[in-house]
């Protein structure tokens, strides 16, 4: 490959990664529904023309702000493997959360509110795609339950993703990030508390 060629190819993916990018928070703020194609060009900073050059439909859009929010995900992950302890590993994921309580506070969980949003369309299995990002946030922290020793990991990993999705939820429903601070403590006193079983 030329010089001259890889140039162009370097600036389309830099594009089609900024329409990634705001796709996700366009998304998150505003909902599915409410989006337009024009306010993620906006967003973007591209020309509302070539966003069809990369997206021809808006549910490509959020097929590909899914896979932002999965990129995300494996990437705080990463971050949290470098914990040598499963238990501190658990507690970061926690502040983590509570450090986007402001954020949440507007627009909610942005990978729960946009699989709760399409899960209400009849068309298509997007809501299925959502739901996968989510399980492999499950599936994460019950490995990390696992590790501790403790018992029912898939369980103690549904209580603990369950508690963030309620505590953002209400942050969100109630305009009060503080919910967000006060449940993320209780969840963290949830950790101390568990032990494996003798």
């Amino acid at each position: 490959m030329t010089d001259s060629a890889a140039k162009p190819r370097a600036r389309a993916s830099e594009k089609r990664r900024r329409l990634t990018a705001a796709a996700a928070r366009v998304l998150h703020e505003q909902g599915v529904e409410r989006t337009t194609l024009a306010d993620i060009a906006r967003a973007a900073d591209v020309p509302v023309g070539n966003v069809y050059y990369y997206f021809k439909t808006k549910d490509e859009l959020v097929r590909a702000a899914l896979s932002e929010h999965s990129a995300h995900l494996d990437e705080l992950t990463g971050e949290l493997a470098r914990l040598p302890d499963p238990r501190d590993r658990l507690k970061a994921l926690i502040n983590t959360w509570v450090d986007q309580r402001e954020t949440a506070a507007r627009h909610g969980c942005p990978t729960g509110t946009l699989a709760v949003e399409l899960d209400k369309r009849a068309d298509g299995t997007l809501d299925m795609e959502a739901g996968a990002v989510l399980r492999r946030l499950l599936d994460w922290a019950a490995g990390q339950f696992r590790e501790l020793g403790l018992s029912a990991p898939d369980d103690l990993a549904v209580t603990l993703i369950s508690g963030y999705q309620g505590m953002s939820l209400l942050a969100n429903a109630l305009r009060d990030p503080e919910i967000m601070t006060r449940e993320g403590a209780r969840l963290l006193s949830w950790l101390d508390s568990l032990e494996p079983a003798a």
